[in-house]
């Protein structure tokens, strides 16, 4: 199974960004104005494969898990968020972006069988191995 990251900013903003001002800030992280990429953890046992994604405060119903041509798609967009007018907000940083991870996947893995689950800020998946695949132990006896 091969990780693919999207990065939405062109290699361009990378350069302007380090030209007009913004390379303290941003050099070296993964998050940016405009880009957010959560932290992954991918797991292997003889069931399948288990993958995390951090994302805490997200609503799950944000998410979307998509399989396309073998490439399993998680992708996240906020909904519209109406502002209440009852008050007036001051300061505002709790701030969504929207983003995109893609995995390859192998034979190896039952399409048909994948779970998900989101659970405390983790979105947790399960991606199950085909059942010729799973790995037996066998012991060999010495004759």
């Amino acid at each position: 199974m091969t990780l693919v990251k999207h990065y939405p900013k062109s290699i361009n903003n990378l350069f302007d960004d380090f030209l007009f001002g913004n390379f303290p800030t941003v050099w070296g992280r993964e998050q940016t104005e405009n880009y957010f990429m959560p932290a992954v953890n991918v797991h292997e046992t003889n069931e399948g494969y288990h993958i995390e994604l951090n994302a805490p405060g997200l609503n799950k119903d944000d998410f979307k898990i998509n399989i396309d041509n073998n490439i399993l798609t998680v992708s996240f967009e906020k909904k519209e968020q109406t502002d209440n007018k009852e008050y007036k907000t001051i300061r505002r940083e709790f701030n969504y972006q929207s983003f995109k991870r893609s995995f390859t996947l192998d034979d190896k893995v039952n399409a048909e069988g994948i779970q998900a689950k989101y659970d405390n800020g983790i979105l947790k998946l399960f991606l199950p191995k085909k059942e010729e695949v799973k790995a037996m132990p066998k012991q060999i006896t010495i004759q």
